[in-house]
């Protein structure tokens, strides 16, 4: 079997990866700074020093989406901007029960409406953008969009809503030349769900459903990510790809 890979051109193109310090936005961000983006990432510290990885190959924002005027801080801090990855989010955020309307509408905040805010600030710099292909808007959603979670209805809800707007932004900003897509990912394998795969009854339940038999590493989601912002997609736009091993078409 080949174990030849795509590579992809980024050179000189400027990419935001949103919730980039960990897990599959760090994954997203390396990967476009392998390609040979200029890339800057955000995080709801206050510096790049207080994450465990090495982050010194980005620049760095940081961002609490749930505040008023913080999206548009970040945009304004921007020179320029070709690609724009709305991967941050949070479940149970403070480990609250997202069925209390309040812990509903953070939810909803965090994973949609602070994400939207972000890319209508960026509007102009991806409209000015000379990326082969068009400007890219891609947002990280989940499987909680196509199946309902009765843990988490505003997080469910609110990454719901995010394909509604990916068609949106698909449909009223092309001929801007901005492009806007999401990825559904499934199971992927980073310290937010180690705890879930060491619960025998809450993983096998998983590996059983999923015809590929294991969770995703981080690095398969950014390969998704690097091929929509590509010229190689340049005619996609208003997608959900759903990257899952399968789980979403298995009994």
């Amino acid at each position: 079997m080949s174990n030849a890979r795509v590579h992809y051109d980024f050179k000189d193109a400027h990419v935001l990866v949103t919730g980039g310090s960990n897990g599959i936005g760090y994954a997203i961000a390396t990967g476009f700074a392998g390609a040979g983006a200029n890339v800057t990432i955000t995080g709801t510290a206050a510096t790049a020093d207080n994450y465990e990885n090495d982050l010194s190959s980005f620049q760095y924002r940081q961002l609490q989406l749930e505040k008023n005027g913080a999206a548009e801080t970040v945009a304004a801090s921007l020179p320029l901007l070709d690609i724009l990855v709305n991967n941050a989010g949070a479940s149970l955020p403070g480990g609250k029960d997202e069925w209390e309307p309040d812990v509903f509408e953070h939810a909803v905040q965090i994973n949609l409406t602070g994400g939207y805010r972000l890319t209508h600030a960026c509007r102009p710099l991806l409209e000015a953008s000379k990326l082969p292909g068009g400007a890219a808007v891609i947002g990280i959603a989940s499987l909680t969009s196509v199946f309902g979670h009765s843990m988490v209805p505003g997080y469910g809800a609110a990454k719901t809503g995010l394909l509604g707007l990916t068609r949106a932004l698909a449909v009223g900003w092309a001929d801007q030349g901005i492009r806007a897509n999401a990825i559904a990912a499934g199971m992927v394998d980073t310290r937010m769900t180690a705890v879930v795969q060491a619960i025998p009854a809450m993983n096998d339940p998983i590996l059983a459903r999923t015809p590929m038999n294991r969770w995703a590493e981080p690095s398969e989601i950014a390969d998704a990510v690097l091929f929509l912002a590509s010229d190689q997609a340049r005619f996609i736009t208003g997608q959900m790809l759903i990257v899952d091993g399968g789980y979403s078409v298995s009994g």
